[in-house]
C-alpha cells in the first residue's frame, strides 16, 4: 500500500472527525446560547442570586416634647440555606437517620436561644431541602441574634426586621392605639397610618456554592423608606399622671369607667386624655374589645349641669340675661305648656340671681331664664359650640353625640341643664375651652402635623379660630363659675390655694331603655386661673357605686387641676374673685 496515500486518508478521516466534533459543539453552543439561553439563564439565577426584602422602620408617635409613645426597634429574622445546612453536615454516605442526628445538635442549640422546641427548628432545615431561603425564627431581639450567630452554623442568616414597641405600656395607649399582625388597629395608628407607613425595599445578591454571598453582587430593585414622625400634644408625664388619679378615684368609688381631659385654652391642644380603664398597647389580649379605643371620643353621655354654663353664655350674649338677672326658684316647677323641672335637692323657694343659679346648680333657675332665647337660637348656639359634630381631632370612632334640632315642650327646659342631649368628653372639652378663650372656639387638636424624614413637616393642624360667644359675655360665665369654687357646696374640695378657679358640677341621670335610673355620670369640669384661664380640666366617672354625685369628682378635679398648674408653673392669682352676688 502507498503510505503517502493511506497518510492522507487517515488526515481526511481525522478532519472530518474534527469537524463533526466542532460541528457537535456549535450546535451545543448555539442550543445553550440562543435557543434555551432565557431558560437557563433564569434557572442559573434562581440557584444563585436572593431576593431580599429590607424592612423600613414605621414612623414614632411621640409627645410635644419628643418623648416616645409608639416606635420602631431593630428585631432579626434568622434564616436558613436548606441547601448549605444539609450540604454541610452530610458526611460521605451518610443514612438520612445519620444526617438527622448530626442536625440536632445545632437544631436544639438554636431553640434553647429562640425559645422554639428542637423539632420546629430542625423542620425548617430539612422540609424543604432544596431551597435556599427558610426562616427558622423572625422577629428575635439583638441578644438572641448575636448568640444564635455565635454558633456558627453554616447555613443560617440574620435579616434585621423592625418591630413595634410602647415604650411606657397603657400610657396614651387610648390614643395612641397599637400595630397588629394584620397592620395598625386602633387610634393615632391606624387614623395617622398615612404619615407612620414605611416602605419596604427590595434588593437581590448572589450566593456561591458554600452559600456564602459573593462580594459586590448586591442589586437594588427598590429602595427602603422610612416612616413620617406624628407629633401629638400629649404631655407624657401628664397623661401618666391623670391616667393614675383617675384610675385610683374610680376604684375607690366602684365606677365602672372615667376619662379626664386637660387642654391647654389659648390653642386648643390636649395635653391629657385619659381613659379608665385603658388599653396596653403591649398586651392588647388583656384588655376587653371595649377598652382598645378611647371613650373620650367615642361614647357619648348626657353632660348634666356642666351644660350650664354654655346656656348662660348664650343668654349673655344675646342680651337676654346678665349674672344679676333674677328669678324665683321653687323646687319643682311647672312651665305654662305643662312641663315640669326639679331640682336635684329639695328645697323651699329660691330667689336667685343666675350668678346663683350657677352656683347652686338650679335645673328650675336655668330652664327658666334659657327660655328667654327662642330654641332656634339657642340650638344654633350649640353647633356653634361644637356639640353634635366630631371634633377637628377627627379620632377613630369618634361619635357625633347627640343633638336634635326638634325640641318639644318638655326637651326646650331639659336641654338647657344638660338633659336630652348627648356629647363626648372631648366636645365638653370644646366648649369650656371656647368659655375660657374669651368666646373663640379653637379647634381641638392632639396631633399637629407629620414630620417626614426629610424634616419637614407635612399635614398641620387647623389652628384657626371662630368666635362663639362675646368676651365679656364668657368672663362674666367664668366669674359666675367661680362662685361654685368660692360658696358652693364643693368649695372645699375645689380650692386651689394662691389662685382663682372656677368650677361647674355635673351629676347626670343615666337613661336605660329610654327611662331614667337611679345610675349617675358624675363630673367636675374648670378653668384656672380664672382671671386669666390658661388650662380646663374636666373629670368625668361613669356609674359609681359608692358616691353617686359630682362630690365623687371633685377631689380628683382639684388635684389634677393643682399637678397643671405646678408642672406649668403658673403664676397665682394676685386678685381676688368678683363675688357676683347669688341671692336678690
Amino acid at each position: 500500500m502507498n503510505p503517502s496515500r493511506t497518510t492522507r486518508r487517515r488526515l481526511g478521516v481525522a478532519t472530518i472527525a474534527m469537524i463533526a466534533i466542532f460541528a457537535v459543539f456549535v450546535i451545543r453552543l448555539v442550543d445553550i446560547q440562543v435557543v434555551r439561553a432565557e431558560e437557563l439563564n433564569s434557572e442559573s439565577l434562581d440557584k444563585r442570586a436572593i431576593a431580599v426584602k429590607t424592612y423600613a422602620a414605621r414612623g414614632d408617635v411621640v409627645d410635644k416634647d419628643g418623648v416616645v409613645l409608639a416606635g420602631s426597634v431593630i428585631r432579626y429574622d434568622i434564616t436558613v440555606s436548606p441547601m448549605t445546612i444539609l450540604s454541610a453536615f452530610r458526611s460521605g454516605d451518610d443514612s438520612e437517620a445519620e444526617l438527622l442526628a448530626s442536625l440536632a445538635a445545632p437544631a436544639a442549640e438554636i431553640a434553647a436561644i429562640t425559645g422554639q422546641t428542637q423539632s420546629e427548628v430542625l423542620a425548617t432545615f430539612t422540609t424543604e431541602p432544596d431551597s435556599n431561603f427558610e426562616f427558622v425564627a423572625q422577629k428575635v431581639s439583638t441578644e438572641q441574634m448575636r448568640a444564635v450567630r455565635e454558633l456558627d452554623i453554616p447555613g443560617i442568616y440574620f435579616e434585621q426586621r423592625p418591630s413595634r414597641i410602647y415604650p411606657d405600656g397603657s400610657v396614651a395607649g387610648n390614643l395612641v392605639g397599637f400595630v397588629g399582625t394584620d397592620g395598625p388597629q386602633n387610634g393615632l395608628e391606624i387614623t395617622e397610618d398615612s404619615c407612620l407607613a414605611s416602605t419596604d425595599g427590595f434588593s437581590t445578591y448572589e450566593r456561591g456554592a458554600d452559600g456564602v454571598r459573593l462580594p459586590g453582587s448586591t442589586v437594588t430593585t427598590q429602595a427602603p423608606v422610612q416612616g413620617g414622625t406624628v407629633l401629638t400634644t400629649i404631655d407624657h408625664d401628664l397623661q401618666w399622671t391623670v391616667q393614675q388619679m383617675i384610675a385610683e378615684q374610680a376604684i375607690s368609688i366602684g365606677a365602672e369607667s372615667a376619662h379626664a381631659s386637660v387642654v391647654e385654652v389659648k390653642t386648643g391642644k390636649l395635653l391629657a386624655l385619659a381613659d379608665y380603664p385603658s388599653v396596653d398597647p403591649n398586651n392588647v389580649g388583656g384588655s376587653a374589645p371595649t377598652n382598645m379605643g378611647s371613650l373620650a371620643f367615642s361614647t357619648p353621655y348626657e353632660p348634666g349641669s356642666t351644660f350650664k354654663p354654655m346656656t348662660a353664655a348664650m343668654l349673655l350674649d344675646q342680651g337676654a340675661a346678665d349674672p344679676t338677672s333674677r328669678v324665683n326658684v321653687p323646687y319643682l316647677w311647672t312651665s305654662p305648656e305643662g312641663s315640669r323641672v326639679r331640682d336635684a335637692v329639695p328645697h323651699g323657694d329660691l330667689r336667685l340671681t343666675l350668678a346663683g343659679v350657677i352656683q347652686q346648680s338650679s335645673n328650675v333657675g336655668i330652664s327658666q331664664l334659657a327660655v328667654r332665647l327662642p330654641s332656634s337660637t339657642r340650638y344654633n348656639y350649640m353647633r356653634a359650640f361644637g356639640i353634635g359634630e366630631r371634633t377637628e381631632v377627627g379620632f377613630q370612632g369618634e361619635s357625633a353625640g347627640l343633638l336634635s334640632d326638634s325640641w318639644n315642650a318638655q326637651s326646650k327646659y331639659d336641654i338647657s341643664y344638660g338633659q336630652g342631649v348627648a356629647v363626648t368628653a372631648a366636645q365638653l372639652a370644646s366648649v369650656y375651652q371656647t368659655i375660657g378663650n374669651g368666646g373663640v372656639r379653637l379647634p381641638l387638636t392632639l396631633v399637629t402635623g407629620c414630620k417626614q424624614p426629610d424634616g419637614t413637616i407635612t399635614d398641620p393642624a387647623p389652628t384657626e379660630g371662630r368666635r362663639v360667644v362675646s368676651e365679656s359675655a364668657a368672663k362674666s360665665v367664668v366669674q359666675m363659675m367661680e362662685g361654685v369654687v368660692t360658696g358652693g357646696d364643693l368649695a372645699k374640695q375645689l380650692q386651689i390655694p394662691g389662685f382663682r378657679v372656677a368650677a361647674k358640677s355635673g351629676t347626670a341621670e343615666l337613661a336605660e331603655n329610654g327611662v331614667y335610673t337611679n345610675k349617675r355620670i358624675v363630673s367636675l369640669a374648670g378653668l384656672a386661673p380664672a382671671e386669666d384661664p390658661q388650662y380646663s380640666v374636666i373629670v368625668t366617672f361613669v356609674k359609681p357605686s359608692t358616691i353617686r354625685t359630682s362630690a365623687a369628682a371633685a377631689p380628683t378635679f382639684q388635684k389634677i387641676m393643682t399637678q397643671v398648674l405646678k408642672t406649668y408653673r403658673v403664676t397665682p392669682s394676685t386678685t381676688p374673685p368678683p363675688g357676683l352676688p347669688t341671692t336678690w
